[in-house]
């Protein structure tokens, strides 16, 4: 049997054979000519001259042995739906949707975009998207017009799929108004808007650029679309994250190194079997929800949970009764929404039958001991952490039981997952940190494995200035992210090194926050930091400077003030932004050169101390920052 420092010592020493033996999980419509092409880092090419398409991979070649097995289960509990796919019942669905766009003009390389809620046509739409070869860019539905149509610039789609409303709490959420209004915006507005009427609110139609999708796959019901089959390098989709610049960017992900790593993925760290079911509780705006709740589980032959409602409604036990009734082997949630958990009633743990659940994985923000003991004693199921990013479209670090059943530690993710060279390094020297319990920046030697990302959309340069020149002296990628390692070689998260704050498993940009308060006609100058919350991980708070002070010199006109601020942030960057807290003040802690003490904000607005001030021009502006958080 290979343990598991054997199997990722390997993946190290002979990327190429290593991969090339893990490329057989997926099909190949003509076979790669070169495991690994890195002559050009860090632009790293996997599986050179092979052709493939991710649908086929997801769906098309099941239908041969599993046709009439369940591949997508869609529950809402925002609309009291439930509605179960076999894969040939998907297969015909991505099919129709796939002819829709065509039908629109949409042709290999155009992009599309998705501004959808978690039903089941938005799944379509993607699968049908890498069907055709054309590049998806999936945004969250509760994104703001403005952030919307720097994405629509961005990505420059030709067809916008979209939908009349979201919900929320049972309460209707508008998509179409917002959507509208980020067109408006858009200097690259679509040519057409394909619209899923849920009949939730009504919807104004744009005459000649609007088009119905229920109209349109009445047409379409019999259409059969052929894969295109993209040379593995090829663009699959775009998703974009926050930046320290405030600029967010677009992780561009390839097509044949993403669906082998999924679908190793799925099998050495995941441990799932083809004919199992999937759950994950997170949304398709964001990389879990594009690789383990649609690609991961369809490419591993497994159905998967798409869930629409939240953790606690109509109870805290709903998600248990999912596992139950769907016969859920493994699971895949966030801290954050534990943590939500441990405020309902503890017996819904113990309600239903959870004994075909086998592993309960928890990533997205680091995850403390209390909440990871509290939720495996509760359910009375192993707890598995991982970490991973956007960039990196799986699991960095995790414990790989499909090889070796190795334990967890409570509060690690784990060890490197197979072709990751993880390692620490000293922030200012660029010096490898080897010995145990020291903290450095958690960097990747490169190349990176398959799965990551190749690139910034349509923009190398940040790519490279981004990631790989972050580390003195040092080329290596940059998760931007504190770390320790212990004896074992766990590694242990601490907390971001950037401007990027992790508020409930979702990354934002305290630049993107600074730039949207600062638009407030009153706002002078204005510091976003990252402050521990005991529910959310972080949240933002943010510190003021008044053009006219006298508009927020009482409580009462603070509150009134604050509000308006928040309400600014909501609108243009999503209700997701908006700080908890927004402090005014005379001056912000400033180095003698003009450079903003962030750090320091940060550390007493988590009541801890603020390091060294030697070089600090105004020691008052510190004192002004602890009486507004105190006031």
């Amino acid at each position: 049997m290979t343990t598991y420092r054997e199997y990722h010592a390997r993946s190290l020493s002979d990327p190429a054979g290593f991969w090339s033996e893990q490329a057989q999980l997926i099909d190949w419509h003509q076979p790669f000519s070169r495991a690994l092409d890195n002559s050009n880092p860090p632009f790293t090419k996997w599986f050179v001259g092979g052709t493939t398409n991710l649908c086929h991979n997801a769906v098309d070649r099941h239908l041969a042995t599993r046709a009439d097995q369940s591949a997508l289960i869609y529950v809402s509990t925002e609309t009291n739906e439930e509605k179960t796919y076999t894969y040939r019942q998907l297969y015909r669905e991505v099919n129709r949707m796939a002819g829709i766009l065509q039908g629109l003009g949409v042709a290999p390389g155009d992009r599309v975009l998705i501004y959808m809620p978690m039903i089941p046509e938005a799944a379509f739409a993607m699968l049908a998207c890498v069907r055709i070869g054309a590049i998806h860019s999936v945004v969250f539905g509760g994104f703001a017009a403005v952030s919307l149509a720097t994405r629509i610039d961005d990505a420059q789609p030709k067809v916008i799929v979209s939908t009349d409303a979201g919900s929320r709490a049972g309460k209707p959420v508008a998509y179409k108004p917002l959507l509208d209004e980020a067109i408006t915006l858009a200097r690259f507005p679509p040519q057409k808007v394909l619209l899923v009427d849920r009949k939730l609110v009504p919807m104004q139609r744009v005459a000649e650029r609007d088009v119905d999708y229920a109209a349109l796959r009445a047409t379409h019901m019999n259409d059969e679309v052929p894969c295109a089959w993209l040379e593995s390098s090829e663009p699959s989709y775009i998703l974009y994250t926050s930046g320290t610049t405030g600029k967010p960017k677009g992780v561009q992900r390839d097509t044949g190194g993403y669906a082998v790593a999924l679908a190793a993925s799925m099998r050495d760290i995941f441990c799932c079997a083809p004919g199992e079911t999937y759950f994950s509780t997170s949304d398709i705006g964001w990389v879990v929800g594009h690789s383990y709740i649609v690609y991961g589980p369809l490419i591993n032959g497994m159905a998967t949970v798409m869930y629409e409602g939240l953790p606690i409604r109509p109870d805290g036990g709903i998600w248990w009764s999912i596992v139950e009734k769907y016969k859920v082997s493994t699971m895949f949630s966030s801290p954050t929404a534990i943590r939500v958990l441990k405020k309902q009633d503890p017996a819904l743990l113990k309600k239903y039958d959870l004994s075909s659940l086998r592993l309960l994985f928890l990533a997205g923000e680091p995850l403390d001991e209390s909440t990871a003991r509290w939720i495996s004693d509760g359910i009375g199921k192993p707890v598995v952490d991982n970490y991973w990013q956007t960039e990196t479209g799986w699991p960095i670090l995790g414990v790989s039981r499909g090889i070796e059943p190795l334990p967890s530690k409570f509060g690690s993710p784990g060890l490197p997952a197979a072709g990751y060279s993880v390692k620490l390094y000293n922030e200012s020297t660029g010096e490898e940190i080897t010995s145990p319990q020291q903290k450095g920046v958690v960097a990747i030697e490169g190349p990176l494995p398959p799965g990551c990302m190749t690139t910034v959309w349509r923009d190398d340069e940040r790519f490279k200035r981004t990631y790989w020149t972050s580390v003195p002296n040092q080329r290596v990628y940059s998760t931007f992210d504190w770390g320790i390692r212990d004896e074992d070689g766990y590694f242990f998260i601490l907390g971001r090194t950037d401007d990027v704050i992790n508020v409930s498993g979702h990354r934002l940009g305290t630049r993107e926050i600074e730039e949207s308060l600062s638009s407030h006609p009153n706002v002078a100058e204005v510091a976003v930091v990252g402050v521990v919350d005991p529910l959310k991980g972080q949240v933002a708070m943010a510190f003021a400077i008044l053009k006219d002070v006298t508009k927020a010199d009482t409580h009462e006109k603070r509150l009134a003030h604050e509000g308006e601020m928040m309400k600014v942030v909501a609108t243009q960057l999503g209700a997701l932004a908006r700080p908890a807290r927004v402090h005014f003040v005379s001056a912000l802690p400033k180095t003698r050169s003009g450079k903003l003490l962030r750090r320091s904000i940060q550390a007493l607005a988590e009541g801890r101390d603020p390091g060294d001030l030697t070089t600090i021009e105004d020691p008052t502006a510190l004192e002004q920052i602890k009486r507004a958080i105190h006031a």
